[in-house]
């Protein structure tokens, strides 16, 4: 009896089938890849993204440093990233963006950092000045961009 009225492949046979199954699957994935693309592309940058994503590192090295050091703030900062990607987090790019940019914060002070230590307490101070000012800047920049709107409405 052939192979063929068997039901069975050959071991040739089976190759050529997995190298057409392979490609098959390597054309479908590149074909989502190609419908993908134009979404990632229009992911455009903002005027204020460095400032965004640096408070985004700040708010995940301060939420750490705070909890290690007892501060009893609990989720306070994690709320606030939260707020934040609420706010910002316009698609599932950014949002993934900016949470990543929080878990690089507390990750790079969990690595350093095990007990509060007088070098954390001045860490701590260090970036809620720069968040501070980070977000200080922010908001006036989004108030000097809405200012002019806001006057063209009152012309009406």
């Amino acid at each position: 009896m052939s192979s063929a009225e068997t039901g069975h492949r050959s071991p040739r046979g089976n190759a050529v089938f997995r190298r057409v199954w392979l490609c098959v699957l390597l054309a479908g994935a590149m074909a989502v890849g190609a419908a993908l693309l134009p979404a990632v592309a229009q992911e455009k940058a903002r005027p204020y993204d460095r400032d965004l994503f640096r408070l985004s590192e700040l708010l995940g090295a301060i939420h750490y440093l705070r909890e290690l050091c007892s501060s009893g703030d609990g989720t306070r900062w994690r709320d606030q990233m939260e707020a934040l990607i609420e706010a910002e987090g316009t698609s599932a790019l950014r949002k993934v963006r900016l949470t990543k940019r929080f878990n690089k914060g507390y990750r790079s002070f969990q690595r350093t950092y095990r007990s509060c230590t007088q070098t954390a307490e001045t860490a701590i101070a260090r970036f809620v000045g720069e968040g501070a000012e980070i977000a200080s800047r922010l908001i006036k920049d989004e108030n000097d961009n809405a200012a002019p709107d806001a006057a063209a409405g009152d012309d009406g």
